[in-house]
Order: structure tokens, then sequence, then C-alpha cells
């Protein structure tokens, strides 16, 4: 599956930056299923209230936020640790090794990077199970981001700056389209990671929206497939 859009290539590509959750992994593999129900129990301890009412509260605070830790932060004043070690502790043991996606990673030409809006913990306990984690250089995460969680665009100007990135020369890999809207913004070729539509998942109907968006260049249901392809180029 891919978009073609007149997309902006890839042959000037140095640097590859990858989001990690639902991205470096299938999504049907729901891993972040159990991050979400810890972010609802979380909610329902802390505020006191209903599961049901943690829910509502959750998902409208992730959509206006960015994660739902951003609007406990700004709405209940919630520290970020707390949070964190909370919602991170979950079994990650549906992760299965992908040496054919680390073989793909090591291919490309450049620098590989992840961005994303977990923890670097969380982000280590990822890449070791999928047996990738040597291909990347660093993990940019929400603390680096000084709790600012993608989209917002001051998040994507500190990472660029810190990494010393050009987005002129770089791809950004998503699984949710609004987060790739600022990185095409700034010139970076942008990729949608979508689930595989013969695999169940479960994701809010606004996350699976933007494929046909004009800041998102390529689309693929097969992360290491398209890879694949890539490194052959």
């Amino acid at each position: 599956m891919t978009k073609m859009n007149s997309p902006r290539p890839f042959t000037h590509i140095d640097t590859w930056v990858f989001d990690l959750d639902n991205t470096l992994y299938p999504h049907h593999v729901n891993l972040w299923q159990q991050v979400d129900t810890r972010i609802g129990e979380f909610i329902s301890a802390y505020l006191k209230i209903s599961a049901a009412e943690a829910r509502v509260i959750q998902k409208d605070y992730y959509r206006r936020y960015g994660t739902s830790m951003r609007g406990m932060m700004t709405e209940h004043g919630v520290r970020a640790d707390d949070y964190l070690a909370y919602v991170h502790q979950i079994d990650h043991s549906p992760l299965e090794p992908n040496p054919a996606m680390g073989a793909a990673i090591a291919r490309l030409p450049g620098r590989k990077l992840i961005l994303t809006n977990g923890s670097t913990d969380h982000a280590g306990a990822v890449l070791a199970r999928l047996g990738i984690g040597e291909h990347f250089e660093a993990v940019f995460d929400i603390i680096a981001a000084e709790l600012e969680p993608k989209p917002a665009p001051q998040t994507y100007d500190r990472f660029l700056r810190v990494h010393g990135v050009d987005p002129a020369k770089a791809a950004m890999f998503e699984d949710l389209a609004r987060n790739l809207v600022v990185p095409h913004q700034l010139g970076m070729t942008t990729v949608l990671v979508v689930p595989d539509g013969a695999k169940e998942v479960v994701r809010e109907d606004w996350e699976l929206e933007g494929r046909d968006a004009a800041y998102v260049d390529h689309v693929t249901d097969d992360l290491t497939g398209f890879l694949e392809r890539l490194s052959r180029k």
C-alpha cells in the first residue's frame, strides 16, 4: 500500500526519524492498549472518579493536548514522573524480535533516531524486545521534549535542534497523521504507517484518519517491506 500524490522522494534523505508505538511494531499487537488501560486507571484513581468518567477525560485530553498526561498536568497538576512510572508498567512480551526490520533499517543510509511521546524506559523495552535498538543513534522522548508532546511545533523544533537534523534531508515515520503536519511543513518527507487491514486493531476513529492528507507523502501498512524496498533503491 503506497500513496502516490507527487510525494516527496527519499533520494536526498540522510536522517530517518521514527515514532515508536504502533509504528515500529504492528498495530494489531495492541501493546498500546495496555498503556491505554493503565492511563485510565491512573486518571480514575487520581481524580477519584469512575472508570467510565475517567475514560471520557482521558480521550478528551489525548485529543486536545497531544497526550492524556499533558492534559492531566495542565488541568490537575499531575507530576510527569508519577504518571509515566505507572502507565508504562506493562507486559512487553507480545512483541517479537523483528530481524528483517532491523536489517532494513541498518541498510538505510545515514542516521536513525526515535521521536516518541513515551519515555526512554518504555522505548528501551520496546526496542530490546524487537531486537533493533542497536540501529538507533538516540531516543528523543517526552522528557527531552520538556513534557510538550507531538504534535506541538516546539517539540519538533527542539528535536531538530538537539540532534542537528536538517528537516529538508529527513524522513518521518508516524502512525498518527496529525503528527506529520508540522514535519511536512518543515520540509520532511512523511510516511504514515497504518494498520494491516486484515488484522483487528483497537483505535479511535480519528486516529485512523489522514491517509489522503496533503501532508502525508507516503502510506504503508507494512513498514518492514516499505523499508526493504527503500534500501534496495
